[in-house]
């Protein structure tokens, strides 16, 4: 990416993880994260502290929950696909784009969503066996 390029649009900018994470659960609390997640750290014992020790050593992880805060806590439009090759903090929002309002999320959108990844997961499953 090039250097004249202002990321300071992203609301990650200047965010530590510790902060993040206290919005979010404070927010959604830890059962939500879980739902949507799928990141045992937010249901075997969670707390922020165990949280932010697992994410800092999971890339893969950490990526998620930003993913999580930029699109769904923050509600900005999802990346475009030459963004999403990047991490969350490296992707560049445009000056246009502002967050808006968090997301309303329940259980049962998170069980709808969880339903529908599966049948997807299942469905390419079949696909690559012919």
């Amino acid at each position: 990416m090039s250097e004249d390029i202002n990321f300071k649009n992203n609301p990650l900018h200047g965010l530590s993880l510790v902060k993040l994470l206290n919005e979010i659960v404070d927010h959604y609390g830890f059962e939500i994260l879980y739902a949507y997640l799928n990141i045992n750290c937010f249901k075997t014992n969670p707390s922020i502290e165990s949280s932010v020790k697992f994410l800092k050593k999971t890339d893969w992880a950490r990526e998620k929950v930003e993913g999580f805060y930029l699109y769904q806590y923050k509600s900005l439009p999802k990346a475009s696909a030459q963004e999403f090759e990047y991490a969350p903090r490296d992707r560049v929002i445009p000056e246009d784009d502002k967050p808006g309002e968090p997301a309303e999320l329940s259980l049962a959108d998170a069980a709808r969503l969880k339903e529908k990844r599966d049948r997807k997961t299942a469905s390419y499953g079949r696909d690559r066996r012919r």
